[in-house]
């Protein structure tokens, strides 16, 4: 079940995605609580940018995360999230050649356990509002929450029933 706060098609309100509770210390780089997890969380990355992937497996890889793939392109990500299947993908609005949410829906048609933490700049709230609705557990703008990520993937994880 998303984080999103519910949404109807006659709702006319933003969507929006509630804030994760804290399982553990909010230091980023500390892995206090993250000891809950019995395994380490296998992410896969889908985002065009070289730059960004590199940034986030220096910041999750290792101890309670383990990066088990990634893709620059809507259909590369396709099939190396169901090739891996991952606990969590995060995922980016804009793709090489397409979006994330192509991606979001293949995915979720094909393997449904699979949760997403959307990662991106296209962070509007309609942007916001279109991914909640697709299933998205989670939505974090880079240019402002980049140090939430660790968090939001960690309670991503424990909300699968992957």
């Amino acid at each position: 079940m998303s984080r999103y706060s519910g949404y109807s098609d006659q709702d006319t309100s933003e969507a929006c995605f509630k804030p994760s509770p804290t399982p553990f210390c909010s230091d980023p780089g500390d892995s206090k609580g993250m000891s809950d997890l019995k395994a380490p969380v296998k992410v896969f990355l889908a985002d065009d940018s070289v730059l960004i992937r590199d940034r986030v497996i220096a910041m999750l890889g290792g101890g309670a995360i383990d990066i088990v793939g990634q893709a620059h392109t809507p259909q590369g990500s396709i099939d190396g999230i169901l090739a891996a299947q991952p606990d969590v993908v995060v995922l980016d609005v804009q793709l090489d050649g397409g979006f994330g949410l192509q991606v979001l829906r293949a995915v979720r048609h094909a393997a449904p356990d699979i949760v997403f933490v959307v990662f991106s700049n296209n962070a509007c709230p309609a942007y916001r509002k279109r991914y909640a609705r697709e299933g998205a557990e989670d939505f974090l703008d880079k240019s402002t929450e980049f140090d939430q990520l660790a968090r939001a993937v960690v309670y991503a994880a424990q909300q699968s029933t992957h």
